[in-house]
């Protein structure tokens, strides 16, 4: 045990091995843990907690605990946890196929939350006491702050709230990371809050450190670990399609008046066709644009690098391998013009509404009124969460939606007569998005949706299947202004869970 990231002589006097920290985190604790999109997670106390947990299995004992994060994680936390039923209530954002086939399973409780809400409930004791907070850092100062990892989430709060803090400090996490934060430290329950004061992405109005009493720490853990890289699959041609009417669609927007030329601060999910998207503004017509989000990918930083994008606000990296390697090279140019925050503030409903955010937001279905499904496949297992979509979705000045138009291999309309489960409301949905075309919902009233959707999004196939559901369902439901057959509303989920797809022939 080096310490060499460790500068504090106070947290020096706390090191202990992963096994050793695990130890402090009792059976049935609510625990908050670092990590946003398998970035900045502890890499090495989960697992040895997840030991910890098997063994007391071997004794006939029961251990398992709360898991509280900013988002999805890695294997390294979710999956080792869940492999051993380690987690008994996990929140707020989750994509660990472990994890999920758990909780779809009904053997794990799981609180999909919104990502700018999650802070305030743990603040108002929602979940009750939070008795430790795990937490990744990139270094300790000589003044004993803590230099933040690759992502901020909610490790503010965690460290706030938790009655104990255990800080694995890696030193695989770039030393150039110190600066690029800016933990904002003014956030407060009502009566007592008070305006945000941001103008603009790159607003700095917050301290570029965590802050934690020293009597709090009572475990530091060194590691040398990667963050998990993102997978991205290469840009097929309806991904590109989708980038192409996105881009479209822009500069429409444009030239009406509507947008200024530089755009406004953009949002965007995370994926392959994300990442499409953004290489699609990349040979675009427009230049110095901003970007306002939950995370920054790979095809961010590219927009970065070509000048596109002056400059971003996230609270978190979600890289591929590719994506890792190019921003340690070149982290000088980016260190300036990216600030990570905490998901509290970078998905900040009232800052999202004020800088009038794009937002272009994935999902998996949509149906003919513009409801969207971000969450659920055939109504009732989870995929992964709502995430940050909504906190953007109802905020923006403009709020897209982007998919296919179908899904396995065409078996599946992703544009269908109701929507399975509802995340988005039509109130929310201002555009549709899939390689067919694009549907301008905004100002329709919903039979002229639709028609709309039918029309320009739907694929050919299931176009006249879309058309004949609201031709009847107009001729024949008893109200007309958002005609449905409840008999036949789900009827295309039903079919597809019984004969395995939702087509006729």
């Amino acid at each position: 045990m080096s310490g060499g990231r460790i500068a504090d002589a106070r947290a020096r006097g706390k090191l202990m091995s992963a096994a050793e920290a695990a130890e402090l985190i009792p059976a049935g604790a609510r625990v908050g843990m670092s990590g946003f999109t398998g970035a900045g997670h502890p890499k090495v106390v989960p697992e040895a907690l997840a030991a910890r947990i098997t063994e007391a299995g071997t004794r006939g004992e029961r251990m398992a605990v709360s898991v509280y994060t900013g988002a999805s994680t890695a294997p390294e936390l979710d999956g080792v946890l869940a492999a051993v039923d380690g987690i008994d209530l996990r929140m707020p954002y989750q994509s660990d196929p472990v994890t999920r086939a758990k909780i779809n399973a009904g053997q794990m409780d799981y609180l999909d939350v919104h990502l700018s809400h999650v802070a305030q409930m743990v603040w108002e004791g929602i979940f009750g006491q939070l008795d430790v907070a795990v937490i990744e850092v990139t270094g300790i100062t000589e003044q004993g702050e803590l230099i933040p990892s690759s992502s901020v989430g909610n490790n503010k709060t965690w460290i706030d709230q938790a009655e104990r803090v255990v800080l694995e400090v890696n030193s695989w996490q770039p030393a150039e990371l110190e600066g690029m934060h800016d933990v904002y430290y003014g956030t407060a329950l009502p009566p007592d809050r008070k305006p945000i004061q941001m103008r603009g992405p790159q607003d700095r109005i917050g301290s570029a450190y965590l802050h934690c009493p020293p009597e709090k720490i009572v475990a530091v853990v060194e590691t040398h670990a990667p963050d998990r890289a993102t997978a991205f699959s290469p840009v097929d041609a309806d991904s590109r399609r989708i980038a192409e009417h996105v881009v479209d669609f822009l500069s429409h927007e444009v030239g009406k008046g509507r947008l200024p030329a530089d755009l406004l601060p953009l949002q965007s999910g995370v994926g392959n066709i994300a990442n499409a998207v953004l290489a699609g503004l990349d040979d675009g017509p427009f230049a110095r644009l901003t970007a306002y989000t939950e995370v920054i990918q790979d095809g961010m930083l590219d927009l970065l690098r070509s000048g596109t994008l002056s400059s971003a606000s996230a609270t978190s990296f979600s890289l591929s391998e590719e994506g890792m390697a190019g921003f340690r090279a070149d982290i000088a140019q980016f260190r300036d013009r990216i600030v990570l925050r905490p998901q509290e503030i970078s998905n900040h409903p009232e800052v999202v509404r004020r800088l009038g955010c794009l937002a272009m937001n994935g999902m998996i279905e949509a149906d003919l009124y513009g409801n969207v499904n971000s969450t659920h496949v055939m109504g009732s297992s989870i995929q992964n969460g709502i995430g940050g979509s909504g906190d953007f979705a109802r905020n923006a000045f403009v709020s897209m939606f982007l998919t296919p138009s179908t899904a396995k291999r065409g078996a599946i309309s992703c544009l269908v007569p109701m929507v399975s489960h509802v995340d988005h409301t039509e109130h929310d949905v201002h555009v549709l998005i899939t390689e067919q075309g694009v549907a301008d919902l905004r100002g329709l009233a919903p039979r002229r949706r639709a028609q709309k959707v039918i029309d320009h999004c739907a694929h050919p196939y299931f176009r006249p299947m879309l058309q004949d559901y609201l031709d009847r369902a107009t001729a024949g439901a008893r109200g007309k202004h958002t005609p449905h057959l409840l008999e036949e509303s789900l009827s295309w989920h039903t079919r597809y869970l019984r004969e395995g797809t939702m087509r006729l022939d």
